[in-house]
C-alpha cells in the first residue's frame, strides 16, 4: 500500500484500506447481500421498529464470540454507539449515523434498543463496526488511540487483526470461530508495495496472487494480463466516483474561518466556469481509455435507484465559450492571455494531486491546458499525503473520490454543516467543508423518509444541488478492473455477485469466500503454503497506491493431495 493506514481504530479510520480491514475484523449490526445489496443479518439476527418508527429493537445473535473467547453481546453494541454519541474524539468516522440517536440501551445480552429523536431511514444500514466493550473501555484517550499496540486485536469478524508495522504490512488470520463459518485461507496480509507495475509483474510470475488498481488497473496493465495463462481479469461497474472538489472556504463548526483557499472560488460563476471547461468525454476516452463512465451526479450508476443526471438545460457540459463569459461576468477579464481580477492579480489556482495516482497526474495535464486556454494558471501539487493541507484548508482545488455504499447517507452526510471540524485543521467527517442550509434541509428530509421512491427523489435533489453549486465536479465513474491467479485462487465472490468488484466491498464476501486452488504444499510436512496477493487501492478520502495481500492456504487433507 503506497498509502498509509490512517488508523486501525474503527472510531477514527476513514480510508478505504482501513475500513476494508474493519469489515473483515468486526461485525456490524447488518450486512449487505452480495447479490443485490439488500440488508441481511449480521451481528443482529433481526430488527423491527415501533409503530412511530422512533424506537428500533435489534435481536443480537447469541452465537458470536470475541476472539479472546468472551461472548459478544448487545452491551458491546450499546457501548459502541454511546461512545460515538459522546463525541469524545470518537465522531470523526461514523458520527452521521448517530446524530439523530436519542438513547441506546441493552436490556439483555440479545436485545439492543435504539431510541431516535425523529424517524431515520438508515436503521438497517448502520455501517458502524461493533467493538468489544471489555477491551475498549480501558482505553484512556480514544481520540489518540490507533488500535495498533497489542496483538492480536480482539474482534469477532471472519478475520483477526494479528500484526501491523507502519508502511510495511497488516496481517490478518482466519477466525476459526466465526459464526458464519471460517474463511478458507488461514492468513491475509496487506503488504506495502510502492510500484503498481512491479505488482503486476509479480502477478505474472506467480509471486503475487491478486492485483487491483487505484481504483483500477490501467488499461495497459489489464490488457497485458488478459493473454496470460492462469490469470483472470475481473471487470465490473465500480462503486467509486472520480471528482474535482473546490475549496468553499474552510471553517469550523462554530463558523471560524481558516485555510487559504482562493477567494475567487467563493463565486459560483467561477466554479461553474471551471466545470464548463472540463471535457469529461476526453477524460474517459484518453485517461481511462473507456474503462469508466462519464460522471454527472454524486452516486455511481451501479446504484441505479439513486443515480441522477442533469436535465439538458441544467447540464454543465464542455463549453469553453460559456465558461469565458461567466468569468467575464465575475470580473475576471482576459488581458494579455491571462485572467486578471479587479485587484490586478492574475487568476491562478493550486490543485492537490495524489502522487501515487496516475489518473490525477494525467487529468492535471489536461486541466492545465484547458484552463490555460481560458487564461487561468494552474499548479498541480502532487503529494504522497494530501491530508495535511486538505484538513488545514490550504488548497484551492483537489482531486477527490469516495467509495459509495448501497445506502448513500454517509457520502451525503459528509457535506453537511454537522460534519465540519470542531477545531481548525483537525480531522473531521467533512469531505470538503461544504455547509449550506438548503442542502442540510434536504439531507434531514431524506434521512427521515422511509418510502424508497420518495427518499430516492430527495437524494437526487441533493445531487442536483451539489451539481449546480459547482463545488463537486464528478468527472467519471471508474470501472473495477482487477486480476488474480486462478492457480492460487480457485474462486472468489464479487459484489454484486453477477458483475462487481473484489476489493473494497460493502462487506467481507470476497476474502471470506475465497477458495484456494488445489495444489501441492511447498513443504514435506504439509504446512500452509504462503501466497502473496497484490492490490493497489484508492483511499476513501485520499487515493492510494499499491497494496499487497498475502493469503496462506489452510493445511487440510484435500490441500495436501
Amino acid at each position: 500500500m503506497a498509502q498509509s493506514v490512517d488508523s486501525l481504530s474503527p472510531f477514527l479510520a476513514q480510508r478505504l484500506l482501513s475500513t476494508s480491514i474493519h469489515r473483515l475484523t468486526y461485525e456490524y449490526l447488518t450486512n449487505y447481500d452480495a447479490k443485490d445489496n439488500h440488508a441481511i443479518p449480521a451481528f443482529a439476527e433481526k430488527w423491527e421498529p415501533s409503530a412511530d418508527k422512533l424506537t428500533w429493537t435489534y435481536t443480537i445473535r447469541s452465537n458470536s464470540t470475541w476472539s479472546d473467547g468472551k461472548k459478544a453481546t448487545a452491551e458491546d453494541a450499546a457501548w459502541t454507539f454511546n461512545k460515538i454519541m459522546s463525541k469524545e474524539g470518537t465522531a470523526s468516522a461514523n458520527s452521521n449515523f448517530v446524530t439523530n440517536f436519542k438513547k441506546v440501551t441493552a436490556p439483555s445480552p440479545t436485545k439492543l434498543v435504539i431510541e431516535l429523536k425523529k424517524p431515520q431511514s438508515t436503521m438497517a444500514a448502520l455501517d458502524v463496526p461493533i467493538v468489544p466493550k471489555h477491551v475498549w473501555e480501558k482505553v484512556d484517550d480514544i481520540s489518540k488511540f490507533n488500535n495498533d499496540k497489542d496483538f492480536p486485536v480482539v474482534g469477532n469478524g471472519p478475520f483477526i487483526l494479528d500484526d501491523f508495522k507502519v508502511d510495511q504490512y497488516v496481517k490478518l488470520k482466519a477466525n476459526k470461530d466465526f459464526w458464519r463459518g471460517p474463511p478458507k485461507f488461514d492468513e491475509l496480509v496487506f503488504k506495502t508495495y510502492k510500484d503498481q507495475d512491479a505488482a503486476v509483474a509479480a502477478l505474472k510470475k506467480g509471486e503475487v496472487s491478486f492485483v487491483a488498481g487505484q481504483p483500477a488497473l490501467t488499461p495497459a496493465q489489464a490488457n497485458g494480463l488478459k493473454g496470460e495463462s492462469d490469470i483472470k481479469v475481473n471487470e465490473g461497474p465500480g462503486r467509486r466516483f472520480f471528482a474535482l472538489a473546490t475549496n468553499p472556504g474552510a471553517r469550523t463548526l462554530d463558523g471560524k474561518k481558516f485555510g487559504d483557499g482562493h477567494p475567487a472560488l467563493l463565486d459560483k460563476r467561477v466554479r461553474q466556469a471551471l466545470f464548463l471547461s472540463v471535457d469529461r468525454k476526453t477524460i474517459v476516452d484518453k485517461v481511462f481509455q473507456g474503462n469508466a463512465v462519464e460522471g454527472a451526479g454524486y452516486i455511481p450508476p451501479r446504484f441505479s435507484e439513486y443515480t441522477w443526471k442533469p436535465s439538458p438545460d441544467q447540464e454543465l457540459g464542455y463549453d469553453p465559450k460559456r465558461a469565458a463569459k461567466l468569468l467575464d461576468e465575475a470580473g475576471y477579464e482576459k488581458k494579455g492571455g491571462k485572467r486578471v481580477g479587479k485587484d490586478g492579480k492574475p487568476l491562478d489556482f493550486r490543485i492537490l494531486c495524489h502522487a501515487t495516482d496516475p489518473n490525477d497526474k494525467a487529468v492535471g495535464k489536461y486541466l492545465k491546458e484547458w484552463w490555460g486556454d481560458l487564461g487561468i494558471g494552474l499548479k498541480v501539487n502532487c503529494l504522497d499525503d494530501v491530508s495535511v493541507p486538505w484538513y488545514a484548508g490550504e488548497y484551492d482545488l483537489a482531486f477527490d473520490g469516495w467509495s459509495v455504499n448501497p445506502d448513500p447517507d454517509f457520502v451525503l452526510g459528509i457535506h453537511t454543516c454537522a460534519a465540519l471540524p470542531e477545531k481548525a485543521k483537525e480531522s473531521a467527517a467533512t469531505d470538503n467543508f461544504i455547509c449550506d442550509k438548503k442542502f442540510d434541509e434536504l439531507y434531514d428530509k431524506q434521512l427521515a423518509e422511509y418510502d424508497p421512491a420518495k427518499r430516492a427523489a430527495l437524494v437526487k435533489q441533493m445531487q442536483s444541488w451539489l451539481y449546480d453549486s459547482g463545488y463537486m465536479n464528478v468527472m467519471a465513474y471508474p470501472n473495477a478492473v482487477e486480476a488474480y491467479r486462478t492457480d492460487q485462487i480457485k474462486s472468489i465472490t464479487t459484489m454484486p455477485s453477477a458483475a462487481g468488484n473484489i476489493f473494497g466491498q460493502d462487506g467481507y464476501w470476497s476474502w471470506w469466500s475465497a477458495v484456494p486452488a488445489s495444489g501441492k504444499s511447498s513443504s514435506e510436512g504439509g504446512s500452509s503454503t504462503g501466497v502473496i496477493i497484490g492490490i493497489a487501492v484508492a483511499a476513501v478520502v485520499l487515493a492510494g497506491g499499491g497494496v499487497l495481500i498475502a493469503l496462506r492456504r489452510r493445511s487440510t487433507a484435500e490441500d495436501r493431495e
